[in-house]
């Protein structure tokens, strides 16, 4: 790990996972499924890998639809039935994702110290506004970045350099905050210093490089950053 904090002037953030708790969608899934956490896991699993293989084949479609794919295959997969508008209102539990307890003060902390912050994120624009209204961080952001205005979705260079443009910022000026080891590798790749967010004590992957810094939550990252 090389982090410099010095280098820093914006700080951007994945959304899912790192500021709001997807894990919380399990619960969408207890009424209607009788074991959810599977199907949850390969919910989440599936979404994830029609992004890098959409990514790789030029196939494009906004999160949202891919995340309704990836559930109707984790729910066909096992063989729950459920209507199509059981299924829609199981996936709108996107737009009401529970923040976790240390975003709002860990970003304003941040502000008061003088970085800019954005969100870079996967999720299509409408994902987006509906996660920030619910946070309750819009006054705390300088703006929110989708990778539905490129088309393209992380861990694609395209998106991270896409990012630095939309902030006015130089990619090596920017520390990317984020649960997910491939949005880490991305964002070092693109220029940034990646940043890993690992609230659940996991080890880091074998493949590819350390992050920069690794926190165990928003606390300990504005402790590196004040």
């Amino acid at each position: 790990m090389s982090f410099d904090r010095s280098q820093v002037s914006t700080v951007t953030f994945d959304s899912y996972s790192t500021l709001v708790d997807v894990d919380a969608a399990e619960n969408a899934l207890a009424a209607r499924v009788e074991d959810p956490e599977p199907v949850s896991r390969l919910w989440r699993a599936r979404s994830l890998e029609y992004t890098f293989v959409g990514n790789h084949v030029d196939v494009y479609k906004p999160f949202y639809e891919v995340n309704r794919d990836a559930l109707t295959y984790a729910l066909d997969a096992h063989d729950v039935a459920v209507t199509e508008d059981e299924r829609d209102e199981i996936l709108a539990v996107y737009h009401e994702l529970d923040v976790f307890d240390d975003v709002r003060d860990g970003i304003e902390r941040l502000r008061d110290a003088g970085y800019d912050t954005y969100v870079v994120s996967n999720g299509n624009p409408e994902m987006l506004d509906s996660m920030v209204e619910h946070a309750n961080i819009g006054d705390l952001l300088d703006g929110v970045v989708s990778a539905h205005e490129v088309e393209v979705f992380k861990p694609d260079a395209e998106l991270y350099r896409h990012a630095a443009a939309r902030t006015g910022t130089s990619i090596d000026e920017i520390a990317h905050v984020t649960a997910g080891w491939f949005d880490v590798l991305g964002a070092q790749h693109a220029g940034m210093q990646g940043v890993w967010v690992n609230r659940k004590d996991n080890p880091w992957e074998p493949f590819g490089d350390e992050p920069d810094l690794a926190v165990d939550g928003f606390d300990e990252l504005v402790a590196r950053l004040e």
